[in-house]
């Protein structure tokens, strides 16, 4: 292992550029040579590499977003669009390659790995929604984004008298609504994982008006349905809303100090795993202490719900 590529792929998310930083200083610390892959699978076909140095990341660590842009890329899905990228790493002699992203990142790193090129995966996604790993990069700061959100809007609600549905990100993950609904002290909370009584729901916030209550706040994860189809269900109950939807202002800003943490920690774990020849891997984080897992295992798995704040968020919205 001589050269190492990183490269990020799918959506954004705060503290990816942390990861680049660590991978490409831990790499040059052992004495490899860095190669940044620009605009992810699409950038990697296209040739679009340049080599990293130590300083290329300075200054870097407090931004959102990612140096190294992200895009997708349907060519890469197809076999030869990966023969592309196989040959492109080739002519560049990477040997083995850092992916920072969701899912999706992690099946096209799988498919690397098949090829023979060795691949690491680092968990970027603030939807907290992949297995093997008890949070990924960017979670603690769309979380915090969401937080802050929250306590505006009750503000408003308050001085109207208004419930309010606020419509947040996960795709089909509760993690960022569930975490977001506790701390902010949500009535509400709207997730993919636990099922949805729209009566039962109407009942309560019915309940709490007669006996003094002025204002709600409602919380919809994505992956249930939209704040506007929410609102219209409620309507149709007699619970009128106002909806705010805090779409791609989730994704961005400079990252907490817990994800520059967590993004340094696993892009160096990523870099020691290629060091060992220990490509197919994921990186994770599971009781504090930093983990790797097989992609296969990741696939396999569902990541974690946490039930118990689920009931424990039910509780204190009475």
């Amino acid at each position: 292992m001589k050269k190492i590529g990183v490269l990020t792929s799918g959506g954004d998310s705060p503290g990816m550029n942390a990861a680049i930083r660590a991978v490409v200083r831990k790499a040059i610390y052992h004495g490899l040579e860095v190669a940044g892959i620009f605009h992810g699978y699409q950038g990697l076909i296209d040739g679009n590499i340049k080599p990293l140095e130590r300083g290329d990341v300075g200054d870097i660590i407090q931004r959102g977003g990612t140096m190294l842009y992200s895009a997708r890329c349907l060519e890469f899905k197809e076999e030869a669009g990966q023969l592309k990228a196989i040959e492109q790493l080739r002519a560049h002699e990477i040997d083995g390659l850092v992916v920072i992203g969701g899912d999706g990142s992690y099946r096209g790193a799988k498919a690397l790995t098949k090829r023979g090129i060795p691949c690491v995966g680092v968990p970027g996604t603030i939807d907290n929604d992949i297995a093997g790993t008890d949070y990924t990069i960017g979670f603690d700061t769309a979380l915090n984004t969401v937080i802050e959100a929250i306590d505006k809007i009750r503000d408003t609600a308050t001085s109207h008298d208004r419930s309010f549905i606020i419509e947040v990100m996960g795709r089909d993950a509760g993690d960022l609504a569930l975490w977001a609904g506790l701390a902010g002290g949500a009535e509400t909370i709207l997730i993919p994982e636990e099922p949805h009584d729209l009566e039962d729901m109407a009942e309560r916030l019915k309940r709490g008006r007669d006996r003094g209550k002025k204002h709600s706040i409602i919380i919809v994860a994505e992956g249930v349905m939209s704040g506007q189809d929410l609102q219209v269900k409620l309507l149709e109950m007699g619970i009128e809303t106002r909806v705010s939807v805090l779409g791609h202002i989730q994704r961005g800003g400079s990252p907490t100090a817990r994800d520059r943490v967590l993004a340094s920690q696993m892009g160096a774990k990523a870099v020691e795993l290629l060091l060992q020849n220990n490509g197919g891997k994921a990186v994770g984080m599971r009781n504090h202490e930093i983990v790797a897992h097989d992609f296969e295992e990741v696939f396999e798995e569902s990541p974690e719900f946490d039930n118990e704040m689920y009931k424990l968020s039910k509780e204190l919205s009475i």
